[in-house]
């Protein structure tokens, strides 16, 4: 059975990386001594390594070990034999290329529908969707492919910011973006906004945290999604 948190972001503003979420995370691992870090969101080389020991850091206070997947020498074996996978924000472009060099992608899928615990922030995160195309990244490498994990029937826009009425800025909002992306797909979009995770439990699928999530659909008018919320997608 699927478990996994997938988390709008590491960090929220005033606190230190994954603070906030720690509580949860202890509970979540509490079964767990060690934990497969994949720092693929970051560009490869020393980035990986400082990118783990931050991660390792954070984990180090639930009495939780942190390994890179990079310090393994073959990462399929490293994904085959973990019991707890996170993946980390960053760059959801370059996390999909690695992946997907990596021949990661469905190794990672395949453990985690078979209960390896996942956990994922921001880019982390958007590739447990059917695919990584409502990302607010850059596109500065270029994925095989745009799909992903396909681990929840629907897709995330992680750091969901609403429209500022008081803004001067005069370019598209996310809400335009995401209406942009309906125009040619039909994949529902979930706006997961900072602070705000879902919980995995099989197919269950629950809101979490103290904010509402925005969810939109194809020539829908989107509608807030209140925490606690349970099946989102069919609501």
């Amino acid at each position: 059975m699927k478990k996994m948190m997938i988390a709008s972001t590491s960090t929220v503003y005033g606190s230190s990386y994954l603070a906030y979420i720690l509580p949860e995370l202890k509970i979540f691992f509490k079964e767990i001594e060690e934990i497969l870090f994949i720092p693929y969101a970051r560009p490869s080389g020393i980035s990986h390594q400082a990118y783990t020991n931050i991660a390792r850091k954070a984990f180090s206070e639930i009495g939780i070990n942190v390994k890179g997947i990079h310090e393994f020498e073959n990462p399929i074996k490293a994904v085959q034999n973990a019991k707890a996978i996170f993946t980390g924000g960053g760059n959801t472009f370059v996390l999909v290329n690695a992946l997907y060099q990596n021949k990661l992608l469905p190794e990672i899928k395949k453990v985690v529908e078979n209960g390896t615990l996942y956990f994922g922030t921001s880019a982390g995160s958007n590739i447990t969707g059917i695919n990584m195309k409502t990302t607010n990244d850059m596109p500065i490498v270029y994925p095989p492919n745009f799909d992903t994990l396909r681990l929840i029937p629907f897709n995330l826009n992680p750091h969901y910011l609403d429209p500022n009425p008081q803004s001067k800025h005069k370019g598209e909002t996310r809400e335009i973006r995401l209406k942009e992306f309906h125009a040619y797909n039909n994949v529902p979009v979930l706006g997961l906004r900072e602070g705000s995770w879902l919980e995995v439990k099989g197919e269950k699928i629950t809101l979490k945290g103290e904010l509402t999530a925005r969810l939109f659909r194809e020539s829908e008018t989107p509608i807030e999604i209140n925490p606690g919320a349970i099946d989102i997608f069919k609501i």
